[in-house]
C-alpha cells in the first residue's frame, strides 16, 4: 500500500509541479476518508490537483462552480418528467461522486 501510494504522489507530482507537501496531504486527506479545504491563490493549481488525484487513483471527478444563482437542484440533481416513459426520471447531479471539487464557495 505505501508504494502504492508512492507511486500515485509521483504521478500526481508529475502534472502539479513544486506542491510535494500538498500532494502528500491531500493524499492523506483522501486515505483518512476525510473533506479537505484547499485555499490559496487563483491560477496556482487547486482544480488540477484535485482532477489529478482523482483519475491516478481511478476515481471519478466533478466539480460545481458555486455562482450566486446556483440552486440545489444544479448539485443534487433533479427529476424531469419524461413523456415517453410517463414517469419522472432522475438525473443526478455533480455531488453524484467520488470527488466533487466545490469551486469558489
Amino acid at each position: 500500500m505505501f508504494n502504492k501510494m508512492h507511486a500515485v504522489a509521483r504521478q500526481v507530482n508529475e502534472v502539479v509541479v513544486g506542491k510535494d507537501q500538498q500532494v502528500r496531504l491531500a493524499l492523506t486527506c483522501l486515505l483518512a476518508g476525510g473533506h479537505l479545504l484547499l485555499d490559496d491563490l487563483p491560477g496556482v493549481g487547486k482544480t488540477t490537483l484535485a482532477h489529478a488525484l482523482a483519475i491516478s487513483l481511478g476515481l471519478r471527478f466533478n466539480r460545481v462552480q458555486f455562482t450566486s444563482d446556483l440552486l440545489p437542484a444544479d448539485v443534487a440533481g433533479i427529476s424531469i418528467y419524461e413523456r415517453d416513459k410517463n414517469e419522472f426520471v432522475f438525473h443526478p447531479g455533480p455531488i453524484f461522486t467520488q470527488v466533487l471539487l466545490a469551486d469558489e464557495i
